[in-house]
C-alpha cells in the first residue's frame, strides 16, 4: 500500500471509528457536509446518493477515491450507507449497521486490487456535538470486529481458505474534538480493553500453512493534528509544507503472540510482553517514532532449529527522527537502539561455553545518535524519489554526528563512550567518499583482558591472536581507573590525521 493510499485510508477510519464533546447545535447535514470537506481536504474525491426523511439523512453508495500518484493509478474506499440523525436536542447519530462492510480497491501499474472487510459492532451510535466551528464525536462498543472477505487481484479472486484475518476489539471507547477553521485541528484519545487478531494462511499449491494469533491489552491512544484546509486535491507532501502536523502516542499494558507453519519445514513461536509503546510525530519540521517494549520473552522451536530457543529481555526499544522537507538550513536527525539485559538459555551457553569459563550474565546494547544535516529533496514528493532512484537526486549533507551514548556489556566486558564530530561536505577524497570528519571520541572498556584470558582456555582464541588483540589495545588506549581499565581518546582531524590519546597513527 503507498503512502498515499494508507494516509487517505487512515482519514477514513478516522471518520469511521473516532469520537467527540461540546454545547450548541448540530444538524445532520452539517456532519455530513464536514466529512466531505475534511476527506476532499485531505486528497479524496468523495460521492453518495443523499437521501432526507424527516429528521434521519441517509447517505448511501459512499465512494471515496485518491489518485496514486506514485503508481499512475487510484485507490479508494465503498461504504453501503451512513444514517444521520437529529437527536432534537442539538445533537445527531452517526448510525453505521451492525454489520457494515467495506471494500477497499485500487489501481496501479496496469494492476488492479480489492479487499472486503466487515466491520461488526454492536449497533452503538457515534454521537456529535457541538457546532459548525466545533465538532465533537463521541463512540463506544462493548464489542467490535474486522473480518477480511473477498480479495481480488488482477480480476481473479484468492482462493477460498489461503487467507483468513480477523480482529476483535472489547470495551472500545474513542473522543475527537475537532476545531474547524483555516486549520482543522483535532485532539483525540480513545482506549481499548483488548485487541486480538487472527490471521491464517494456506498454501493453495502445496501442504504450507501457518497462523498467526495474538492479543494486546488495556490499549490508551492520544494524538493531537493538524490539517490544512482548502487546498485542491493535495499530496501529503502538499499538506505538510502547508502546516499539516500529527503527534500520536499508543500504550498498552500486556501482549502475547503464537506463529506456527506447518508443512515441508515447521516453525514456532511465543512471544509476550509486559506492556508497551509506539508514538510517532510528524510535521515539516520532520518525522520521528519511538518504540519500546518490557519484559520479553520469546520462545522458538521448529525443524531448522536443533532445539528450542528460549529468550528474554528486560527492554528494547528503537527512536529515530529525520527530515522530511527540503531545506537549505541545518536539521536535526537521530537514532536510538535499545537492548537492555538481552538473555539466551544455559543450554546454548553450554554448547559454546561448557566450563563456565564466561560469566553468562545478560547482554546490553545502548546507542543513541544525534545529529545535524540537510534533506535536499522533500520525502514525500514522488517526482523527487523517482529522481533518487535514478541518481539524478542528491540525498542530502551530513554535517555533524554526536554519540551521547555508546554502551555494550557481554561476557564480563563493558564499553563505553561518547563523541562529537563535524563532517566536511567539500571533501570527499581524504576519506575515500566520505565526508571530511573533525572531532573527537572518548571510549572506556572494562573487562577486556578478562575476556581475552577466558577465550585462551576455552580454546577458542590462541596466544597469537590474543597477543595481537592486546597490542592492537596498546596502541589505542591507556590504563584507567580500576582493574582492567582502557580508556582512549580518539581524535580525527579534516587532513585526515588520527591521534590516539596524543599519539598520531595516521
Amino acid at each position: 500500500m503507498t503512502v498515499s493510499l494508507a494516509r487517505g485510508t487512515g482519514a477514513a477510519a478516522v471518520l469511521i471509528i473516532s469520537a467527540q464533546g461540546a454545547f450548541a447545535d448540530v444538524s445532520a447535514q452539517d456532519v455530513w457536509s464536514d466529512w466531505k470537506a475534511y476527506m476532499t481536504g485531505t486528497g479524496y474525491a468523495v460521492t453518495g446518493t443523499e437521501s432526507q426523511s424527516g429528521n434521519v439523512l441517509t447517505v448511501s453508495d459512499i465512494s471515496m477515491t485518491m489518485p496514486l500518484p506514485d503508481q499512475d493509478g487510484t485507490g479508494g474506499l465503498t461504504m453501503p450507507e451512513i444514517q444521520f440523525i437529529e437527536n432534537g436536542d442539538g445533537t445527531v447519530n452517526v448510525m453505521l449497521p451492525k454489520d457494515f462492510p467495506m471494500t477497499f480497491a485500487g489501481e496501479g501499474d496496469g494492476e488492479k486490487f480489492s479487499a472486503e472487510i466487515l466491520y461488526s459492532h454492536d449497533g452503538s451510535p457515534m454521537v456529535v456535538s457541538g457546532d459548525t466551528s466545533a465538532m465533537t464525536y463521541d463512540y463506544a462498543t462493548g464489542q467490535a470486529s474486522l473480518t477480511l472477505g473477498k480479495v481480488m487481484g488482477d480480476g481473479e479472486e484468492m482462493p477460498e481458505g489461503a487467507l483468513k484475518a480477523s480482529v476483535m476489539i472489547s470495551d472500545f471507547t474513542a473522543n475527537t474534538v475537532m476545531q474547524i477553521a483555516d486549520q482543522r485541528n483535532y485532539t483525540q484519545k480513545s482506549s481499548m480493553a483488548e485487541v486480538s487478531y487472527d490471521i491464517a494462511f494456506q498454501d493453495p499449491d502445496s501442504s504450507d500453512a501457518g497462523t498467526i494469533k495474538g492479543s494486546i491489552q488495556n490499549i490508551t491512544a492520544t494524538g493531537v493534528s493538524s490539517i490544512p484546509a482548502g487546498l485542491d486535491a493535495p499530496q501529503i507532501s502538499d499538506l505538510i509544507k502547508a502546516g499539516m502536523s500529527v503527534d500520536a502516542m499508543v500504550n498498552y499494558t500486556a501482549g502475547n503472540s503464537a506463529i506456527s507453519v506447518t508443512g515441508s519445514d515447521s516453525f514456532d513461536m511465543q512471544s509476550s510482553s509486559a506492556g508497551g509503546n509506539f508514538g510517532v510525530t510528524m510535521s515539516k519540521d520532520g518525522l520521528s517514532y519511538d518504540v519500546g517494549q518490557q519484559d520479553i520473552s520469546v520462545n522458538v522451536s521448529g525443524s531448522e532449529i536443533p532445539f528450542p530457543l528460549a529468550l528474554s529481555m528486560a527492554e528494547t526499544g528503537f527512536k529515530l527522527m529525520m527530515p522530511v522537507s527540503q531545506s537549505d538550513e541545518e536539521q536535526d536527525f537521530g537514532l536510538g537502539i535499545t537492548l537492555r539485559d538481552f538473555a539466551v538459555p544455559e543450554m546454548l551457553w553450554g554448547m559454546v561455553d561448557p566450563t563456565g569459563a564466561l560469566p553468562h550474565d545478560p547482554a546490553t546494547i545502548v546507542l543513541d545518535l544525534a545529529g545535524k544535516g540537510k534533506l535536499l529533496f522533500d520525502m514525500f514528493d514522488p517526482e523527487a524519489m523517482k529522481a533518487m532512484e535514478r541518481g539524478t537526486q542528491k540525498p542530502g549533507e551530513f554535517n555533524a554526528l554526536s554519540i551521547k551514548q555508546l554502551l555494550v556489556t557481554a561476557a564480563g566486558a563493558k564499553l563505553t563512550g561518547t563523541g562529537d564530530f563535524t563532517f566536511n561536505n567539500e571533501d570527499l577524497v581524504t576519506f575515500d567518499g566520505m565526508p571530511a570528519p573533525d572531532g573527537t571520541a572518548n571510549i572506556e572498556l572494562v573487562g577486556a583482558n578478562g575476556l581475552i584470558d577466558n577465550l585462551i582456555k576455552m580454546g577458542l582464541v590462541s596466544d597469537s591472536d590474543a597477543m595481537g588483540a592486546r597490542m592492537m589495545m596498546g596502541m589505542f588506549g591507556v590504563p584507567g581507573e580500576g582493574e582492567d581499565t582502557l580508556t582512549s581518546e580518539i581524535k580525527v582531524t579534516e587532513d585526515g590525521q588520527i591521534h590516539a590519546n596524543g599519539q598520531r597513527i595516521k
